[in-house]
């Protein structure tokens, strides 16, 4: 729109809540699987969608933004076009004759209570049809199964994905990577404006129960508290985190470059579960591998103790170990002092080759040394800018929560300022 809503109930003109200001709650209960061979992941989600709105809801839309991926995408049609004047060969055929990737959600099943509901897929859009309205204050519960191949994010560019290092071992930063239910608001009704690649993301609070199963030889971390860290930590991995939770002046490494070298030589086919609970979060992320290097540290903010954290493949070393967890914990202390108390428990930043991403609690970043272990200042300055600004959003709009797919300006605009 070229214009804000005009003041009303819901929104004073001062920017505030109005009297009656609502926000849609949506809850979700995950059992999720990454297949590391095929490099897919598939899952069994129940939402339980809470309308605080003063309407009846008929139906209900949910976001399928992986389907930006999927062979019949609109999304090439907004992207530039057209041959270079001058281009190689190969670079003309890998980008206009090779074979497309086959993305998109595969949508097994959408119930509740055990029947089947009526859907529509429209693009990156599901209208679900619930068996009567949604009266003000009623909660409806559904579920979905779903599977879709992961993108190779260095060939792609995609927000999330994987990264295939030398050896053959991958490195998952994993997001959007889920059904999640679309905005309803005062402003306009439901907001199920396509997701073409560019704008990014609208959407509501809810609480997290998350089930992830990887290769037992990952390690892994994502939004919310673990909440089964003894069954998932060696002893030693304990014994480092208790460490790290006293450590307020650097960060303790909990897996090794040793270790991580070391489980980068074996594929594990057995499997582990991790298990994490986040409470009002409007979004989920996570990310894994058997090749990440992971520290920790404590940072005092008001009067708790938040975890700020770094995962890392070898490739990302020595520049990560020696930063990247010291500038997680600066941005915490800086953004506090200048907006609010980081409410979050923990802020994780990822190294992942040519990325800069972020969700609620942990965010993906650049920033790669050479293979002699050298790197220039535009390199490690680029890197520490990177962190700032992905752990910086966590504040706006992860926890601010402004609509992105609306007004894109507002979160990069006030988490620029503050960074």
């Amino acid at each position: 729109y070229d214009e804000f809503s005009t003041p009303n109930v819901y929104r004073s003109a001062n920017g505030a809540p109005g009297p009656q200001y609502y926000q849609q709650q949506a809850d979700y209960v995950m059992d999720i699987v990454l297949d590391d061979k095929k490099s897919t992941i598939r899952g069994y989600e129940t939402i339980t969608y809470t309308n605080n709105s003063p309407d009846v809801l008929e139906y209900l839309w949910v976001q399928l933004d992986q389907n930006k991926r999927s062979k019949d995408s609109k999304s090439p049609l907004i992207e530039s076009s057209g041959g270079l004047g001058a281009d190689l060969a190969s670079s003309f055929v890998g980008q206009y004759m090779g074979v497309s990737f086959d993305g998109g959600f595969n949508i097994q099943s959408v119930k509740s209570k055990g029947m089947d509901l009526p859907y529509t897929i429209n693009q990156t859009m599901m209208r679900v049809e619930m068996p009567k309205n949604l009266k003000p204050g009623e909660k409806f519960s559904f579920s979905i199964r779903w599977w879709y191949n992961i993108p190779e994010h260095t060939v792609d560019r995609a927000r999330s994905g994987y990264e295939t290092f030398e050896d053959g071992n991958k490195g998952y930063v994993i997001a959007q990577f889920f059904p999640r239910m679309a905005v309803y608001s005062d402003v306009e009704g439901w907001q199920n404006s396509q997701f073409w690649g560019r704008d990014e993301f609208a959407l509501p609070f809810g609480d997290n129960e998350v089930n992830i199963t990887v290769p037992a030889d990952h390690v892994l971390d994502g939004t919310g508290r673990l909440m089964n860290r003894k069954e998932v930590f060696s002893k030693e991995m304990m014994n480092r985190f208790d460490k790290a939770k006293k450590s307020y002046d650097k960060p303790v490494i909990i897996v090794t470059q040793a270790e991580a070298e070391a489980a980068s030589k074996g594929f594990s086919n057995e499997t582990k579960t991790w298990k994490f609970k986040a409470e009002n979060v409007r979004d989920y992320g996570f990310a894994t591998s058997r090749r990440y290097i992971w520290d920790m540290m404590a940072v005092k903010i008001g009067e708790k103790d938040v975890m700020a954290v770094s995962m890392y493949p070898p490739e990302g070393n020595p520049l990560w170990e020696d930063y990247s967890t010291l500038v997680v914990a600066s941005t915490l202390k800086s953004y506090s002092r200048m907006s609010f108390d980081y409410p979050y428990h923990k802020a994780i930043s990822v190294h992942a080759k040519n990325q800069g991403m972020e969700y609620p609690m942990i965010c993906w970043n650049y920033g790669r040394p050479e293979k002699d272990g050298s790197y220039s200042e535009r390199t490690k300055y680029g890197m520490m800018s990177v962190i700032i600004h992905e752990v910086g959003h966590n504040y706006f709009p992860m926890i601010v929560n402004s609509d992105e797919r609306q007004w894109t300006w507002m979160d990069e605009g006030l988490n620029t300022f503050v960074q």
